[in-house]
């Protein structure tokens, strides 16, 4: 839409900060900045009136209320235009109410809308929302400025026809234009530049202009009797247009043509007009609404103004809009309203009064916008959002007015000026502001949602209905003004978000997000019941404990890729007890660990425990971990042997981390905690458990129901070369990719007769869970089945095992793996024993493995084997060699079957002994005892 001067047709939003206060040591406390605020000496506050109600008036009123109401009614009619009002109103006012939620929830900043926007969403949501908001507040300065020139130009400018009346004197041209406009602009720029309060008491004069113009146009429409009115020359439209209209005064059959609508061309741009494109300039007068919150730093209690102030302006302008609708509607002729926008200075006692206000409300607008831009970018720069690009403009004056950023706004201006016109800048400018709204909808709405305790705001006239109601009108409006000005602007703040996020600093002030997904964990762990569980659905959920992570990395690393998508809990215990202590000493470990879990990239939970021994802090932490149906199923323990622990952990790359450098930078220096973890321990130095201790922790976790697997060798598992370690066959793009083998039988017990156990079936899910991570996906699958050939089962136990692998959809390759030699050592008797003893031994052991597992069954828990039968070391070693012989190629990990530990405490040396000479130089290998079933058939 256009006309006399086409850019007016265009409304825009205005904003408008100063300096911030300090309110709290949290408000201190700014990103990437260290050390405390310098207190500036702040001018004079704002009241309720002149800090609040002036502003948004004028901003929702501008030029709209003289030279919309006439082309609204016109051709919408009045029945439409007051829907139209409702539906406009209906919107900005869900967003009235979001933003006196948030202006009474706590002291604001400068920065307004930013500010609200920044602290509730985060630095990522506010920071992108606010280069939006400045850029909008920049091109609407001058596109303010240049429909005032514009405007001017066609009262007094000399035509381009050269046919000039006595009062059209000034040039015309585009220099010329630009000249005025800058020197308009400049005008603005002093006020500005002295300060908010010079600029509070210039919006008072014009406030009083608008308001004595708006009074004599209601004094008009009563007291000017009816007459002719010479509408604007459309012979470029239509050469046989009606050059003349009337005004009738109160007349019944005047508001009865008037009620309907009657959509025509545009006489100035020779558009048909419909509904939508009505609405949409009807609604650019309905913004403004964050002029008054935008004055928070000015305020003298913005949370008694900013809701009383705004609501109040609303109200004055929905009735003030509607009132006028009604009046033109019963008095003026409907040619008059479409063909002469300007009909009410026709019609005024004093035609001159509507053009001061038009000049007025047009300069009040600009100055408006143009403060609000430099408020704006202040906030940005003391954020410390994009470093040090922005650090120019956070210098203030003495009385706390930031010029700095005014001069910088005031450069942009001017730089936008010589674009000359704005038509198409104004509709994006305008979704801009739209876009705003809704992101202070979706603020207040998040706080609510997150249900917060904090989240207390003394205006309680909202609910989450409102907000969404809010967030939904105002993406309606922008794509109903112009869809692809709105996926563009969405882009945009999108990319800003993404920028932020990846390049800005940390913030400490509170991300809403942590509290929402707080908010919605809580409410799935409720139903997460762990009644329902069912096998089918079974992952792993594994604790692993970490006595120094600098010697676990590899470990770390590889049991995340073991999870599948369960929880993952890294576990430590440091010994030591609360009595005498004056706080808890893991408070300060854990940012550490966070750290750590971040530089891995695994997902991974942090646990930390206080207790007087490693097995005690090792059964808190299988007893608390967790909630409802999220609790570890899995232990996984470091190895116990002779080996020193070496340190993979490189002692700066906590200390490089620049963004938790950044983030500590506003902290005190007792705050700050410790980027660094304890050395790793010599070979001289004591280890803080014994043999019998690691035993137990094992039987500790099988008594409570537990998984166990015990890591040795990852210290030798470097997950980038295993990964990447695939070779190109020949003539094939296919690789070969790393092994992973499964030994199911337990190799300590050569009498074990079968392979389908829990244990067995245990350790081939975790293996084939470790198959389908995508990281995995190139490797193979080895299940070695060992047999004694001269039972002459051979074939029958391979059939057995691979259909049971068929009914588990497990692919795998089986190989036959004849151990008669390797078991024939168990069965030789120290001190030759007579080889007629060798029978009645297998008899008895088979027949106490028998009992044991008869007892299993009638129990329902696992049961503690008496190891009767002695193992030898001969026959262990032989066993390993055994494995390291057919594990060529090298596999990526092994998985053993690890034995449930004796019943009887003095043989728990034994045991670590056997599994010591069991799993001595195999390479990264998981030793696997599983108590639970974990596979089914079944659909």
């Amino acid at each position: 839409m256009s006309e006399k001067s086409p850019l007016l047709h265009y409304r825009l939003t205005s904003s408008t900060g100063t300096e911030p206060r300090d309110v709290s040591k949290h408000s201190r406390l700014k990103a990437g900045r260290g050390g405390r605020r310098d207190k500036k000496k702040t001018g004079p506050k704002l009241g309720v009136l002149l800090g609040v109600v002036m502003p948004t008036l004028l901003s929702m009123f501008s030029v709209v209320v003289f030279l919309r109401i006439g082309f609204v009614v016109g051709q919408a009619g009045l029945y439409q235009s007051i829907a139209m009002f409702l539906v406009a109103y209906f919107i900005i006012t869900m967003t009235v109410l979001s933003v006196c939620a948030i202006s009474t929830n706590g002291a604001l900043d400068a920065g307004g809308a930013y500010y609200m926007i920044s602290r509730a969403l985060g630095p990522e949501f506010g920071g992108s929302i606010g280069i939006m908001f400045f850029f909008a507040n920049v091109c609407g300065s001058a596109l303010y400025i240049l429909g005032l020139v514009e405007a001017i130009l066609s009262s007094f400018g000399v035509p381009v026809d050269g046919v000039a009346n006595l009062h059209q004197v000034l040039p015309s041209g585009y220099w010329w234009s630009l000249l005025y406009g800058t020197v308009l602009l400049f005008l603005c720029f002093i006020v500005c530049l002295v300060g908010a309060h010079i600029y509070a008491k210039a919006t008072f004069i014009i406030f009083i202009i608008v308001t004595t113009v708006l009074a004599s146009t209601f004094i008009s429409f009563f007291i000017v009797r009816p007459v002719v009115v010479i509408l604007p020359d459309s012979s470029g439209l239509n050469g046989t247009g009606l050059s003349t209209a009337n005004y009738s005064g109160f007349q019944l059959h005047t508001l009865e043509s008037n009620l309907l609508p009657n959509y025509t061309i545009d006489y100035t741009t020779g558009t048909m007009m419909s509904f939508a494109t009505v609405f949409a300039v009807m609604f650019n007068g309905c913004t403004g609404i964050m002029a008054g919150s935008n004055m928070s730093g000015d305020l003298k209690n913005p949370s008694y103004s900013i809701p009383r102030g705004t609501l109040a302006a609303v109200l004055t302008t929905f009735i003030t809009y509607n009132l006028l609708s009604l009046l033109a509607a019963w008095s003026c002729d409907r040619r008059l309203l479409q063909r002469d926008y300007s009909f009410l200075g026709d019609i005024n006692i004093w035609p001159p009064l509507v053009t001061t206000g038009v000049y007025s409300s047009t300069v009040s607008a600009a100055m408006s916008n143009l403060i609000g831009a430099s408020r704006i970018l202040y906030a940005l720069s003391k954020d410390n959002l994009f470093g040090g690009v922005l650090s120019v403009t956070r210098k203030t004056s003495r009385n706390g007015n930031p010029w700095a950023s005014v001069l910088v706004s005031w450069l942009l201006v001017q730089v936008v000026l010589f674009a000359g016109k704005l038509n198409t800048i104004a509709s994006v400018v305008t979704i801009f502001f739209l876009l705003v709204y809704a992101a202070v909808n979706l603020a207040c709405l998040a706080l609510e949602w997150a249900s917060a305790p904090n989240f207390r705001p003394s205006f309680r006239c909202f609910t989450w209905h409102t907000c969404t109601l809010g967030i939904l009108g105002c993406l309606v409006m922008m794509f109903f003004i112009n869809a692809i000005y709105a996926f563009a602007s969405i882009a945009f703040m999108l990319l800003l978000l993404m920028l932020i996020h990846y390049l800005g600093p940390i913030s400490n002030w509170g991300y809403i997000s942590q509290a929402l997904i707080f908010h919605q964990v809580r409410k799935y762990l409720l139903l997460l019941d762990v009644r329902k569980d069912h096998v089918k659905f079974w992952r792993p959920q594994v604790l692993l404990m970490v006595a120094n992570p600098r010697s676990r990395i590899g470990l770390m690393t590889f049991i995340n890729d073991l999870k599948k998508s369960g929880l993952y809990v890294l576990g430590h215990v440091k010994l030591g007890l609360l009595d005498g202590l004056p706080s808890d000493p893991l408070q300060n470990s854990y940012d550490s660990w966070l750290s750590l879990v971040d530089h891995l990239n695994i997902k991974a939970f942090v646990n930390l425990t206080l207790a007087d021994s490693v097995r005690h802090g090792v059964q808190n932490l299988l007893f608390i971990t967790g909630f409802g149906g999220m609790r570890p199923n899995t232990l996984v323990l470091g190895f116990y042997d002779d080996c020193p622990p070496e340190d993979y952990l490189q002692c700066n790359i906590l200390s490089t981390n620049h963004d938790l450098d950044a983030s500590r930078a506003s902290m005190e220096p007792q705050e700050q905690p410790s980027p660094f973890f304890p050395s790793v321990r010599g070979a001289e130095e004591p280890k803080d458990l014994q043999e019998e201790e690691y035993v137990s922790v094992i039987a500790d976790a099988v008594k409570m129901g537990k998984n166990v697997a015990l890591a040795r060798y990852f210290n030798q598992f470097n997950r980038k070369e295993v990964l990447g370690s695939g070779k190109k066959l020949r003539g094939n793009r296919s690789t070969i990719g790393p092994f992973i083998d499964v030994w199911p039988l337990n190799l300590l017990r050569p009498d074990s007769r079968g392979y389908v156990d829990i244990c067995s079936l245990f350790m081939l899910q975790l293996a084939s869970v470790l198959h389908e991570t995508r990281a995995w996906s190139q490797a193979r699958l080895r299940l070695f089945l060992c047999v004694e050939a001269g039972r002459g089962l051979k074939e029958e136990e391979e059939t057995k095992l691979r259909e049971m692998l068929k009914k588990l959809r497990i692919s795998a390759q089986v190989q036959m793996v004849p151990w008669d030699q390797v078991v024939a050592l168990h069965w030789q008797r120290q001190g030759g024993e007579e080889s007629a003893n060798l029978e009645s031994a297998q008899n008895e052991e088979r027949k106490e493995r028998q009992d044991e597992e008869d007892a299993e069954k009638e129990d329902g828990v696992q049961q503690f084997p008496s190891n009767a039968a002695q193992l030898t070391d001969e026959y262990i070693c032989a066993v390993n060699n055994l494995i390291r012989r057919h594990g060529a190629p090298q596999p990526a990990v092994r998985f053993l079957y690890l034995p449930r530990p004796p019943a009887d405490q003095s043989r728990y040396h034994a045991y670590l002994h056997h599994l010591n000479l069991l799993s001595q130089d195999l390479g990264p290998t998981l030793l696997i005892h599983g108590v639970t079933p974990v596979v089914t058939t079944d659909l």
